[in-house]
């Protein structure tokens, strides 16, 4: 199957995609940091971790379902006016962003959880099944995973956000506006 020919701007489903995903994969983070760095009385009964795995968890079968259209429906082409060596940036920064802040990390977290005999909830709702049996002694291990490999994607969204703005701003090509609903005017 061939995917059909790239467009000035992305489908509008993966644009819903995208945007839904991010505010997904914000939330968790932000949940997960403030569960993980907070003082003890922000998250006493672990109420903070729950919902942080809870819509976390989606991340994973909303990645699946968008990795699924993306393979089917091939996204604009990158401005000529970027070099090759910006372009390939652009694609590698894209195939980490997939691979560890949307694939690894709710990953990391799920075997984490595993690890420790903690359940998740899909949506806090539907069990997942454990990806491996309780280890005490892989716990501590698991954990500084998770936390590290949040802190790489923490960077590298942030990273993904201002080469937007750079775009946008700096550059002043359409690449932010493709992904949202907007048009550069002419001139502008």
């Amino acid at each position: 199957m061939t995917a059909p020919q790239a467009s000035a701007s992305y489908t509008p489903v993966a644009k819903g995609f995208h945007w839904i995903v991010a505010l997904i994969w914000i939330a968790a983070w932000s949940l997960g940091f403030t569960a993980a760095h907070g003082p003890e009385a922000i998250n006493p009964d672990h109420v903070l971790t729950g919902a942080h795995k809870a819509i976390a968890s989606t991340v994973i079968v909303l990645t699946a379902l968008r990795l699924l259209w993306r393979l089917t429906h091939r996204p604009p082409a990158l401005p000529e006016t970027m070099s090759p060596l910006a372009q390939n940036l652009a694609h590698l920064g894209h195939v980490l962003l997939y691979a560890v802040a949307l694939i690894a990390l709710p990953l990391s977290g799920w075997y984490w959880s595993s690890i420790a005999g903690r359940p998740v909830l899909l949506g806090g709702i539907i069990p997942l099944p454990p990806l491996a049996a309780p280890d005490p002694d892989l716990r501590a291990v698991a954990r500084l995973i998770h936390l590290y490999t949040a802190w790489f994607c923490g960077a590298l969204v942030l990273g993904h956000i201002l080469v937007a703005f750079k775009h946008h701003f700096i550059d002043r090509d359409d690449i932010l506006l493709r992904m949202t609903h907007a048009r550069r005017q002419p001139g502008r």
